[in-house]
Parts: structure tokens; sequence; C-alpha cells
């Protein structure tokens, strides 16, 4: 697998520039190459992305607290769709650590097949845990 590392850090760069409105990128498979996928500002369309039949890493960025605290953490999401084959699920682990060499900056990272684990609330609340003060406690 190659890995276009220069394309990538540009695209992780996008997410991590509070002056860009973008919230997500996905890295995909180009034949054997991973290369930057799509990126945007809405998580649904990220969601979206995530498809039965594709394995992808997800860069996402999340603003959670509430008006006291906003805080940003950041999200690596492996997404290994039910109809990947075995060789490409087993592969996809390897392919992550040369992810990590540009993605390196995350709260916490997420290895999910099945939608329902893609729902914002879950990843947010995940991501509350990962640590940092948490002012709305009390009403949990």
């Amino acid at each position: 697998i190659f890995f276009d590392k220069e394309a990538c850090r540009e695209a992780y760069n996008l997410v991590r520039d509070d002056a860009t409105e973008v919230n997500w990128v996905t890295f995909k498979y180009n034949g054997s190459t991973i290369v930057p996928g799509d990126q945007g500002v809405d998580y649904e369309t990220f969601k979206r992305k995530c498809t039965d039949d594709v394995r992808l890493f997800g860069f996402v960025r999340f603003t959670t607290g509430d008006a006291m605290s906003k805080r940003v953490k950041f999200a690596l999401i492996t997404w290994i769709g039910e109809d990947v084959s075995g060789l490409q699920r087993a592969k996809t682990g390897t392919d992550k650590t040369l992810v990590k060499e540009v993605v390196q900056n995350f709260a916490k990272e997420f290895v999910i097949s099945d939608h329902k684990e893609l729902d914002e609330d879950y990843i947010k609340n995940e991501l509350k845990k990962a640590g940092g003060a948490n002012y709305d406690a009390q009403t949990e």
C-alpha cells in the first residue's frame, strides 16, 4: 500500500485549521494507494460516505460542550463496511499506521463497522469521556 502523505497532510490540516469551514475529510483507497477522499462541513454527509462496501479513514472535528465552554475535539474514525472482504479487513489495521503518520492529533479513535456507532451523539459522548473538563456533568 502506498500513502500519498503530502496530499493527505493538506486535507488533515484543513480540518485542523479554525479558519476553514471543513469539519471532516476522508482518506480512501485508490487502487493500492491511500489518498484524500471527500471533505465537507456536515457530519451527516460524512456518514453517507460510510457505505457497506468500503473501508475508509475519517478525520472529524466535533464541537462539544455548552455556552460556557466550547471545546473542539477530533476523532479518527476507521470505517470498515460489512461487505468488505476478510483480507481487506485484516489489512486495514496495518494501513491505519500509515494514516497515523499524518493524523496525529485526535482525542479518540474509533473502529466502526456498524452504522449505529456512527451516530453523532454516540461519538460526542465518547469524546467527552476521553478527557477534558465537562461542565454540564450536573445535568447527566
